[in-house]
């Protein structure tokens, strides 16, 4: 029964967010950028798992995949910005 409220409570929270984000075009880049960074991690900790030779968790094989995609991301997106400062 809490959880049916809460689930509630998000759903109105996301009514009311989802015509200011269409407004700005985020609904539309968000979500697929979240979607291939899950994609691109299920590439990543299986390597990641592989490299360890299974001495961490499959837990934290997935969350050191995902910080290496979002430090990845950070260095190509700081790089655009000192190459490009004009475009930021």
């Amino acid at each position: 029964m809490k959880n049916l409220k809460l689930v509630n409570e998000i759903q109105t929270l996301l009514a009311d967010l989802t015509p200011e984000l269409q407004s700005h075009g985020l609904l539309r880049s968000l979500p697929l950028k979240l979607f291939l960074a899950l994609l691109l991690n299920l590439i990543i900790a299986p390597t990641v798992l592989a490299a360890t030779g299974g001495s961490i968790s499959r837990l934290n094989a997935y969350a050191i995949g995902l910080l290496g995609l979002v430090t990845v991301g950070l260095a190509i997106y700081l790089m655009m910005v000192m190459l490009q400062p004009q475009r930021f």
